[in-house]
């Protein structure tokens, strides 16, 4: 059988006189923000950088490059269209009876 010994901080979680809380090793400029944000409520640790990355993430899709002209609904239709016209395989999909049953454009 093995023996744990356990030391619980003097003063409770997150708290210690001689170490930093959780290991974090307190060393650096990354010990010293995660220990930081290790002190902080929940809803802070979690809440503020969740709500960075989703302002990076709206700032990337607003720069994305516009769509290729490939992918216009009048370039699809007109694709669609010729297809049909020259029955090209596949035969499901939208070359299909039913799909041409089901479509507005047809």
């Amino acid at each position: 059988m093995v023996r744990v010994f356990y030391e619980p901080p003097p003063f409770g979680p997150r708290t210690s006189l001689n170490r930093t809380p959780y290991g974090l090793g307190g060393g650096g400029l990354l010990g010293r923000q995660l220990e930081y944000w290790s002190k902080q409520r929940p809803s802070v640790a979690i809440g503020v950088p969740v709500t960075i990355c989703f302002i990076v993430s709206y700032f990337v899709t607003c720069m994305h490059p516009p769509l290729p002209f490939s992918m216009e609904p009048e370039y699809l239709a007109a694709q669609r269209a010729y297809m049909r016209y020259h029955n090209m395989n596949p035969i499901w999909g939208v070359s299909s009876k039913k799909a041409r049953a089901m479509d507005p454009d047809a």
